[in-house]
């Protein structure tokens, strides 16, 4: 491929990007939206770098326990209806989300924003929240201490493809082994995101 082409094409999977360093645990970009009354589609995580356990089922009891307010619209609800719709070129895993990774984006391009914009109609959604990734990772503040469950999550609006929140959370340290990783990790994020749910 040629270098102007090259160049073309990765201006294109950005969308509006700028290159800043990534917000650490506890910070975002943006924030997050009162849910309450809207439909949402849930995307299952789309990258898991060794976090044990159903990590997906833990997000959905949490997210529906906290955001009850919250129509939302599952994995499977979507699926079902994209196997109606043999032709349309979407999916909920495995979606370009590496740009997240890269820069800081402000509005989702192709072939992200193609792909979440059909599936928001295809369901008449509001937003879309895409956990992008789950990992495990140090703690740098404690020497010799437990990593920790630590998730990277986005909240977009499918018609324009506008990134309404960015942000990073993570869980308490556990053993790799203990569910306690996960759980902790999820319900901080859920905190983050339901700030208007009354302790």
């Amino acid at each position: 491929m040629k270098r102007p082409l090259l160049l073309a094409v990765a201006a294109l999977l950005a969308g509006c990007a700028s290159q800043v360093a990534p917000p650490v645990p506890g910070e975002s970009r943006g924030f997050p939206p009162d849910l309450r009354g809207r439909r949402v589609i849930l995307l299952p995580v789309q990258q898991n770098f060794g976090v044990r356990g159903d990590v997906d089922a833990e997000i959905r009891f949490t997210f529906t326990d906290q955001g009850r307010e919250v129509e939302w619209v599952f994995e499977e609800e979507v699926q079902e209806i994209l196997a109606r719709s043999p032709t349309m070129d979407t999916r909920t895993r495995g979606l370009p989300v590496s740009l997240f990774q890269q820069a800081e984006v402000e509005r989702v391009g192709d072939p992200l924003y193609g792909q979440l914009r059909r599936m928001a109609a295809l369901v008449q959604a509001d937003a879309i929240l895409i956990p992008i990734e789950a990992s495990f990772e140090p703690n740098e503040t404690i020497i010799d201490s437990l990593p920790r469950v630590r998730f990277t999550a986005t909240i977009v609006e499918p018609r324009t493809g506008r990134v309404v929140w960015y942000g990073v959370e993570e869980g308490e340290d556990f053993p790799q082994s203990d569910p306690r990783a996960l759980a902790s990790a999820v319900e901080r994020l859920a905190g983050t995101l339901f700030w208007y749910v009354a302790g």
